[in-house]
């Protein structure tokens, strides 16, 4: 394994995350990919296609401008590992179960707006803490992938 590929294809990853969880997914996403049934596991799928499209289109320039030897299996594969790891933890109550069961249900809970009112007008609650530390273990598990297979 090449560690620099490894660490540029991390670094591309990891910016392209950003991007594509804040930038790129709508609201409707946003708002939806948590709900029960098919309208939430849709609207997940969509959020987490543009997601993939941004890290894809984030990556292959860095890919080509770094001349950097990887396999398309390889490619594939971590992008499908990280696909699928956002899109559950993404359905909002897998994650809170994960949570709850590592012992961190209190955590998750930490900021989260009090029912009937919208009074955490920010984004530092412990669930959107968890979900990005959990985004950010199956970047480096893709990066991985991507950069041996």
């Amino acid at each position: 394994m090449d560690a620099a590929a490894f660490a540029a294809v991390f670094v591309a990853l990891y910016v392209a995350h950003s991007v594509g969880d804040h930038w790129v997914q709508t609201s409707h996403q946003s708002a939806h990919k948590g709900r029960p049934g098919w309208v939430g596991r849709l609207a997940d799928a969509r959020h987490v296609a543009t997601l993939t499209a941004t890290k894809v289109g984030v990556l292959l320039p860095v890919v080509w401008l770094l001349d950097l030897r990887l396999s398309v299996p390889g490619f594939v594969a971590g992008l499908a590992i990280d696909a699928v790891s956002h899109w559950w933890a993404d359905r909002r109550t897998t994650l809170a179960w994960l949570a709850k069961v590592a012992g961190k249900g209190e955590f998750y809970r930490l900021g989260a707006p009090r029912a009937g009112h919208d009074d955490n007008l920010h984004v530092g609650t412990g669930a959107y803490a968890l979900d990005q530390s959990f985004h950010h273990l199956w970047l480096l598990v893709a990066a991985l992938i991507i950069a041996i297979v």
